[in-house]
């Protein structure tokens, strides 16, 4: 089914349905990844942008007999709009920013969302493939290409608030890892606390080995280690 300037309800649906399955697919990638925006985000994001694009198609449509207004309208709004989204989605830690990436995704799985609702299936399918492309083996060619500038998110959780961090960061100090930034969470409900430290990591280094040994340290709950996105 190609690009159409007469709107069925089972066209309507079945864009939708593309929708869905495109902002699934990214939403996949980076639920995968434990990113604050994951699966459902990006679904509602693309089925409301395809949603809104019908709508302009649909309006001229039905009550515009002379079909001149500009369906772009609502499409530039959805653009600006999501930026309110992405905001949300990129985490200020020290003097350092995650969540560019996932900020991009909702930003990309709302452009799939237009242009599935304007009917260009193919174009949206290739664009599919070169976002999860970008996504998946860029992030290991990326990896390859720079081994020595490897980071990482390291969340240290304690068990409560009387915590000594020294330990763990003599550690991850003795290992070669460099700290780029620092930020502490107190949980008043369970009394814990969370340790989490932007890391540069060598490529020689390995990491889980770093993460059991300051599990060993003692009054340490959990060790995780995260990509930086």
């Amino acid at each position: 089914m190609g690009v159409t300037t007469n709107l069925t309800e089972l066209d309507m649906l079945i864009r939708l349905c593309l929708g869905f399955l495109a902002g699934g697919i990214i939403g996949f990638e980076r639920s995968s990844r434990r990113q604050v925006a994951g699966l459902r985000t990006h679904i509602l994001i693309a089925v409301g942008s395809t949603l809104l694009m019908l709508l302009s198609i649909y309006l001229p449509q039905h009550f515009s007999p002379e079909r001149t207004s500009d369906p772009g309208r609502i499409a530039a709004q959805v653009v600006s709009g999501i930026g309110f989204l992405g905001a949300g989605a990129i985490i200020r830690l020290g003097n350092s920013i995650r969540g560019l990436t996932t900020a991009a995704s909702l930003w990309f799985v709302a452009a799939l969302g237009l242009i599935i609702g304007s009917g260009l299936f193919f174009i949206a399918g290739a664009a599919v493939v070169i976002g999860l492309f970008t996504l998946i083996v860029l992030n290991h060619v990326e990896r390859r290409i720079f081994p020595s500038e490897r980071f990482k998110m390291l969340e240290i959780t304690y068990n409560d608030n009387t915590f000594d961090s020294k330990e763990a960061l003599d550690i991850i100090k003795k290992d070669g890892i460099t700290i780029e930034s620092m930020d502490v969470n107190h949980s008043q409900k369970t009394n814990g606390c969370r340790l989490r430290l932007l890391v540069q990591i060598p490529g020689k280094v390995d990491i889980a080995s770093t993460a059991q040994s300051i599990k060993s340290t003692g009054n340490v709950s959990k060790v995780e280690i995260k990509e930086k996105y």
